[in-house]
Order: C-alpha cells, then sequence, then structure tokens
C-alpha cells in the first residue's frame, strides 16, 4: 500500500478524489491537508481506488478516514477492515460524520460504534445568515459593523492577488506577534504565508480590507463541494472595532454568491472562539467522530 504526505505534486491526484466529495468537513480539500500536513502528521493512500487520509506509525496505518471517491464505498470499507484485521491492529476511522456512520451502520448494524468530539465539530452556516445577518440574534454584529461603517466610511475592499498578498503576510505576522506564540500559532502563521504565495495554484481565493490605505483584515477559503465553501483563515486587528465581521459579511456577499452553505471550522475547544462562531447562529455543528468495533 503506497502511502504519501499531501503536497503540491499530488494535488491533481487528491482532487481527483475529493471532488466527489459529498460531506461538509472541513477537511476533505485538497489545500487544507497539504496546508496542514506537516503540523498534523497526516498522510493518505489509495484503497480500492477510493481516497482515505491517515495516520502511520513504522509505515503501518493506524487509522483512516472513511473512504473518498466515485468508486464502491463498501467495498473500499471492507477492504480498510481487512487491512486492520491483517494487522492485528484495533478498527479506528476518524473524522467521521454522522451520515458516514449511517452508512456504515446500514451496512453492519450494531457491530461498529462513534464517538463524536465536540472540538473538532465545524460550524456551518447558511449563506443568507452570514450575508445580512437579520434578526434580534445578529443586532451585536450589525452594531459592530455600523461602528467600523462609521468610523471608516472610505474602506476600499479588494480581492487577494499578487499585488497586496504580501500585505496579509505582513498582517499575519502582527497577529502573531500579538499575543503569546504556541506551536499551533507559530505553525499557522506559516500556513497562512504558504497559502497566500500559493493561492491559485491550490485554488484558493480570498479578499482584503484597506482603511487609510492599510490592510485591516483579510480572509482566505476554496470551495468545499458544489453548495458549501469552507473559510480557512481570516484576520484582522482585533482593535478595530467591527473589522472582523465586516471582512466576514463582505467577502460571503461579494465573492461568495451561488452557495448555499459556508464551512467557517471549528473552535478546537478554544471558549473565546467557540462564543464567536456559535454567536453567527450556525445553521448545524458538522459532527465529527472515531469509529471503532463494539467489543
Amino acid at each position: 500500500m503506497y502511502i504519501q504526505t499531501p503536497c503540491m505534486e499530488n494535488k491533481d491526484l487528491l482532487n481527483q478524489y475529493l471532488r466527489y466529495n459529498e460531506y461538509y468537513g472541513c477537511e476533505f480539500t485538497a489545500a487544507n491537508n497539504i496546508l496542514w500536513s506537516n503540523f498534523f502528521k497526516g498522510e493518505f493512500t489509495i484503497i480500492e481506488d477510493m481516497l482515505v487520509f491517515c495516520k502511520t506509525k513504522d509505515g503501518v496505518i493506524e487509522k483512516v478516514t472513511f473512504p473518498m471517491g466515485k468508486g464502491d464505498k463498501k467495498r473500499a470499507f471492507d477492504a480498510i477492515e481487512k487491512y486492520f484485521e491483517d494487522n492485528k491492529l484495533p478498527f479506528c476511522m476518524y473524522l467521521v460524520e454522522r451520515e458516514m456512520f449511517a452508512l456504515i451502520d446500514t451496512w453492519y448494524p450494531g457491530k461498529y460504534k462513534i464517538e463524536y468530539h465536540r472540538d473538532e465539530a465545524d460550524y456551518l452556516y447558511e449563506w443568507e445568515t452570514l450575508a445580512y445577518l437579520k434578526g434580534k440574534k445578529l443586532h451585536g454584529k450589525r452594531n459592530h459593523i455600523n461602528r467600523f461603517l462609521e468610523n471608516h466610511p472610505d474602506y476600499v475592499y479588494e480581492n487577494i492577488d499578487g499585488s497586496n498578498y504580501e500585505e496579509c503576510i505582513e498582517l499575519t505576522e502582527l497577529w502573531r506577534d500579538s499575543g503569546e506564540v504556541d506551536e499551533t500559532i507559530s505553525y499557522e502563521t506559516e500556513a497562512v504565508k504558504y497559502a497566500l504565495q500559493h493561492k491559485d495554484i491550490l485554488g484558493l481565493e480570498g479578499a482584503l480590507i484597506r482603511v487609510d490605505g492599510k490592510v485591516v483584515a483579510f480572509t482566505l477559503g476554496e470551495p468545499l463541494k458544489e453548495d458549501t465553501y469552507v473559510v480557512h483563515f481570516e484576520k484582522a486587528y482585533a482593535d478595530i472595532q467591527g473589522a472582523y465581521p465586516m471582512i466576514n459579511r463582505e467577502f460571503v456577499r461579494r465573492n461568495l454568491r451561488g452557495y448555499k452553505y459556508i464551512n467557517r471550522e471549528e473552535d478546537m475547544g478554544v471558549p473565546g472562539l467557540r462564543h464567536a462562531k456559535t454567536s453567527y447562529q450556525p445553521v448545524r455543528l458538522v459532527e465529527k467522530g472515531t469509529v471503532s468495533k463494539v467489543l
């Protein structure tokens, strides 16, 4: 079984399978896996002409994702199960969404169980919710945007391209240095820089906002599936009131028309992120869990 690390050289191979993605988890794009493979030690292989991401130890697969592609999902699943049996390893499938587990349980009723991990759940929003921020529950977001517009009526909105991505990198480095820097923040900074430098090759798009000629916010993402877009990165000056909700709203309004849903990824269990993402009124959480055999 040929195991590879996601990289630019195999991006087209990944997309060959990921274009058949039916699910909502933010992990199922080539760019996301390329950008984070070194941090999460992610790899992938092809089983029965289906793509699975995996984690290995000493060249042996210890856990895999649900098979993806246009092939036979059950046939690939059975091959995965046999691999674990042949290697005398416990069956372990991660990042499994509810729709995936429903299939597994249909194939083998009661044979497998799933444990969901709240910190890994993605926040899925309807396009209209983020574009218009209607209703009492989103009143605070509208207020922040109104303050931004009052204070910065001459703001400029631009798509990110070769002429301005360096300014977004500068903002990312300032964001990194604004607080305590840990391993995750250091890696994310490098991932954002790489994403900006290779935006077109990775299939990403983004936009920024300027105030008095200075970039104060930007965002970057990509299509996840036909009706869903995933926002990977969003940075802004926290001390500029409304900068975050403004770039969020304007990017959705101006660049993402035609999508039904926007995935803004997980909160990683960070209280501030959880509050912020919840406050935007998601239509659902994309719950993900680990599947094992019932003993």
